[in-house]
């Protein structure tokens, strides 16, 4: 089992869809790898996950 398969069945507490681009398997997968990576802060975590969405798209479902 994967990372992303195992939190890819975790329910999605959001409440409103038509405000959620991305699942929250990505979100969580995204931030694990920038923290990882040495992400201290929310802005750095979305400049990790932009600097590296080519990569990124080869195994998540960005929008």
């Amino acid at each position: 089992m994967s990372i992303i398969d195992y939190f890819g069945g975790m329910e999605d507490p959001r409440t409103k869809e038509h405000k959620i681009l991305h699942k929250l398997g990505d979100i969580i997968f995204i931030t694990i790898a920038a923290v990882l990576c040495g992400a201290d802060d929310w802005y750095e975590i979305e400049d990790y996950g932009n600097d590296k969405e080519p990569w990124l798209r080869t195994i998540l479902e960005l929008s």
